[in-house]
C-alpha cells in the first residue's frame, strides 16, 4: 500500500494540479490624485480633493485610504464612489429635517467651464455651496471608544465630564454625552470642554449646535445677527461609539 503524506496528497491531487482558467475581471485602478481643467485641487484632505468655483465648491472623493491620520500609499478602487453615494443619499433623506450644502451630484449640472472634464468624476463628486464652518466638531457619544477612552483612562473624564470609575473600553455609557473637539486642519482633533467650546464659538452658537444634535454644522454666508443650521461636508459613516449596538452586548 502506498501511503502519501498530506502535503504529497495535496501536491498530486488531480483537482489541484489540473489547469484552471480564471474568470475574475481585473479591478480598476484606484484614483489617488485628481486634476480638473488642468488645475490641481485648491485644497486636499486625506481622502477628498476640493476645487474652488466662486460661491461653490466641487468635492471629489478619491480612493485614498486614511488610517489614524496617515494616507497610505495604496487605494481601494471605487471607495470614493461609495462614500459619495452614501453621503448623497443621506443628504437628500435628511434635507426636510435640516438643510445642507449639496447642490448636485450630476456633472451635467456643474458649471459649464468644468462640465466636460468633471464627467470623469461622475459618482464620486458633488457640487456644493461654500460654507464657513464652525471650528469645532460636535460629537454625541454613546460608547467609550477612541479618543474618549484615551482621555478617560488618563483622567477619568471626557471633555470635562466625570464618568463612573471602572468602565471598560467600548462599554456603553450610562447616558449619551456631548463631546466637542477642535476642528484641526491636520492630525487628530483635540477634545475640549463645553466651556472651551463657548469661548471659541460663543454661547448662542453653542446652544444651537448642542441642541441641534448635529455632528457637523456650519454658518452659511448670512446677514449679521442671524443663526441658521446647515449640515455640511459629509453624512457620517457608521461609527461604533456614536450608534446603538444591536443584539448582544459587546464584550
Amino acid at each position: 500500500m502506498l501511503l502519501l503524506s498530506l502535503p504529497a496528497l495535496l501536491l498530486y491531487h488531480p483537482y489541484l494540479t489540473a489547469p484552471r482558467t480564471r474568470s475574475l475581471l481585473p479591478a480598476a485602478e484606484p484614483i489617488l490624485k485628481t486634476t480638473l481643467a488642468r488645475r490641481r485641487p485648491d485644497r486636499q484632505g486625506k481622502v477628498r480633493d476640493l476645487y474652488e468655483l466662486g460661491d461653490s465648491l466641487l468635492i471629489v472623493a478619491t480612493d485614498r485610504i486614511s488610517a489614524f491620520d496617515y494616507v497610505l500609499g495604496s487605494g481601494i478602487p471605487d471607495k470614493g464612489r461609495v462614500l459619495t453615494q452614501l453621503s448623497a443619499f443621506w443628504f437628500e433623506r435628511t434635507r426636510p429635517i435640516v438643510d445642507n450644502h449639496l447642490i448636485s451630484t450630476d456633472p451635467s449640472d456643474y458649471p459649464e467651464a468644468i462640465r466636460d472634464e468633471a464627467a470623469a468624476f461622475r459618482g464620486r463628486s458633488m457640487l456644493v455651496t461654500r460654507t464657513v464652518p464652525l471650528p469645532v466638531e460636535c460629537v454625541a457619544r454613546g460608547y467609550l471608544s477612541g479618543s474618549a477612552w484615551k482621555d478617560y483612562s488618563a483622567t477619568g473624564e471626557v471633555c470635562g465630564i466625570r464618568l463612573p470609575a471602572g468602565l471598560r473600553e467600548s462599554e456603553r455609557l450610562p447616558d449619551p454625552i456631548f463631546t466637542p473637539a477642535t476642528k484641526a486642519e491636520s492630525g487628530h482633533d483635540i477634545n475640549i470642554t463645553e466651556a472651551q467650546t463657548i469661548d471659541i464659538i460663543g454661547a448662542d452658537r453653542f446652544a444651537l449646535v448642542r441642541g441641534g444634535k448635529l455632528i457637523r454644522t456650519a454658518t452659511a454666508d448670512m446677514p449679521p445677527g442671524t443663526l441658521e443650521r446647515l449640515y455640511f461636508e459629509l453624512v457620517e459613516p457608521p461609527v461604533s461609539e456614536r450608534l446603538e449596538w444591536l443584539g448582544s452586548e459587546r464584550s
